[in-house]
């Protein structure tokens, strides 16, 4: 069976649309009408990732996603209706995946799932300061113990160690990271960076900061 997806939307026209399209893509879907229902289908179901409304009755989208990130880094896209680019923001700051305003292309939902769960997939990588990342497990350890990391922070390390040694501007980061050319405050990939560097503790210095720019990964040899 395919990897199941809970829709959490409080219009029944908008559930069904998408399930529809991720229906054919071969995914199993589950969904629930309001944020308290969503809670409880997460705490008995295995779901893979989650398509979160943020206006809902019964708990709404931020806290929903504020309970999901207290213990799991389950994948949550954001659906919402607000465009402005402090939600937006608040929303990836509060451990959102992805953040797609209505009205959107179900192809383009859909597209982002599956390019989601491709990221989360993928033989370790280890290097010499005791970092080591696990793709096909998807976890990260440092000297041997195991880091918990949202998948945000997850592709960012990713895509900060596929280009070791590069200089990488915020601007190529967010574009890449989000999958999107995301056109909100870059202070997104600052915060998500300082705490992948507190997660990373003693190993923080793999990711280093350049004025003005961006950022690169470098290990010493």
């Amino acid at each position: 069976m395919g990897k199941t997806v809970l829709i959490v939307d409080d219009e029944l026209r908008m559930r069904r649309l998408i399930a529809d399209f991720l229906l054919r893509e071969g995914y199993r879907v589950v969904e629930a009408e309001n944020g308290k229902l969503a809670l409880a289908i997460l705490s008995a179901d295995k779901i893979d990732l989650v398509i979160l409304d943020v206006m809902m009755p019964e708990f709404d989208g931020w806290t929903v996603c504020r309970e999901i990130r207290k213990n799991s880094d389950l994948p949550v896209i954001m659906l919402t209706a607000k465009g402005e680019e402090v939600d937006q923001l608040f929303g990836f700051e509060i451990g959102a995946d992805e953040y797609i305003t209505k009205p959107f292309s179900p192809r383009v939902l859909t597209a982002r799932v599956n390019a989601l769960f491709r990221r989360l997939e993928g033989a370790p990588t280890s290097f010499p300061n005791g970092l080591s990342i696990d793709p096909d497990a998807r976890f990260v350890t440092v000297g041997g113990s195991r880091l918990e990391l949202t998948p945000k922070e997850y592709d960012l390390l990713i895509y900060l160690a596929e280009n070791r040694g590069r200089a990488l501007s915020r601007e190529q980061i967010l574009n890449q990271v989000w999958n999107y050319d995301y056109l909100g405050d870059l202070r997104t990939v600052d915060t998500h960076i300082n705490r992948l560097r507190a997660k990373l503790g003693s190993r923080s210095g793999v990711i280093q900061t350049i004025r003005g720019f961006g950022y690169r990964f470098e290990v010493a040899r």
